[in-house]
């Protein structure tokens, strides 16, 4: 019975942690509320795009009695702002699990184009929207980033987003079990190590690879914060596992596991690679994380 509790108490965490880290993200669309014409809408605004994929800006407004405008330039360029008008579309959804599973066929709102970005390139923006009470400027404060990346083949993402999350599970539990004490915690801080090293050494450089075309920007080479975590947490559990071989020694698992914690709550891609426009390199740069 105990054993179904660790399990528990290892899921309730790690699933605690994914909800954070889609909170935190800053890749993740802004969530933005607005007020037009006295109804509330919130608004998803992105900051990230695929290249190759439909490189446009939406407003999820069902009205057509509005004018939206978006103001964009390259990412902390000196350059002027340059703006195009949102225009109201309705568009079919092409996609069999939302037209099959969640039966949705179209997308109604406000559209604007952004101009594609190499991999890494990023687009600064804000919007204006104009109903019956007059003209308001929304993010201007605090830009909204647009980050674009390349794609990255199925094969390869599916897995690594499978293996961070079931390693981010498995510490847990061993940090759990090691806590308690539970024989089988050892075990379990090899598998820790083995998936790690799978999903975040392994695959993780070919989704970056393919993203970004680098595969590695983390030390020595740079400091990539999203490389530089999974380095920090892969080589704790290379201790604990070590440590705990020939004699056991839990608090090695216990600290491993609370590093493995703190890695995963840091915002995934928030000091992440950053094309320089002058040279055409791939840096690393802060990508906007607060609103409002």
């Amino acid at each position: 019975m105990k054993k179904v509790l660790y399990w528990l108490l290892a899921i309730v965490i790690t699933l605690a942690a994914v909800i954070y880290q889609r909170k935190t993200g800053p890749t993740y669309d802004k969530k933005l509320p607005v007020e037009v014409n006295n109804t509330s809408y919130e608004v998803k605004l992105v900051r990230s795009i695929e290249i190759g994929s439909n490189t446009e800006v939406k407003l999820a407004i069902d009205d057509k009695n509005i004018n939206a405008r978006l103001f964009y330039k390259q990412f902390l360029s000196n350059d002027p702002y340059q703006s195009v008008d949102f225009v109201y579309k309705e568009k079919p959804v092409d996609s069999y699990l939302m037209n099959k599973v969640f039966n949705i066929t179209e997308e109604k709102g406000w559209f604007a184009p952004v101009p594609e970005q190499p991999a890494a390139g990023k687009i600064q923006y804000y919007i204006e929207i104009t109903d019956d009470t007059g003209t308001t400027a929304y993010s201007k404060e605090s830009l909204v980033v647009i980050r674009f990346k390349g794609a990255v083949p199925s094969s390869i993402l599916a897995p690594h987003i499978f293996f961070m999350f079931f390693a981010m599970l498995l510490g847990n539990l061993a940090g759990i079990m090691a806590v308690f004490r539970h024989q089988r915690y050892k075990f379990y801080t090899t598998v820790t190590l083995v998936t790690l090293l799978i999903g975040g050494m392994i695959l993780g450089p070919m989704v970056q690879l393919h993203a970004f075309g680098e595969a590695w920007a983390g030390v020595p080479f740079a400091w990539d914060l999203t490389d530089n975590k999974t380095l920090v947490a892969f080589i704790f559990w290379i201790l604990a596992f070590v440590m705990n071989r020939k004699k056991e020694r839990p608090v090695f698992t216990i600290v491993a596991s609370i590093v493995m914690l703190i890695v995963y709550s840091i915002p995934h891609s928030m000091y992440g690679s950053q094309l320089d426009p002058e040279t055409g390199e791939i840096i690393q740069g802060w990508i906007q994380l607060f609103i409002f």
